[in-house]
């Protein structure tokens, strides 16, 4: 029987969620599946389309 609004995680606890979210600040890459997704994806379609944010020059 679970007790409600009370939960455990023991990679928070060892201290793996930090050292990720760490790691993911100092280098700019996501740790998560869904975030290196999504990076990689508007990489490969900058690369395909142009990366639509321009410079402006004066």
């Amino acid at each position: 029987m679970k007790i409600p609004g009370l939960s455990f995680s023991w990679k928070r606890a060892v201290g793996i969620t930090a050292a990720k979210r760490k790691f993911a600040r100092a280098t700019g890459i996501p740790t998560s599946r869904q975030g290196l997704e999504r990076k990689v994806g508007s990489l490969v379609l900058g690369l395909i389309f142009g990366s639509g944010k321009k410079k402006r020059r004066r």
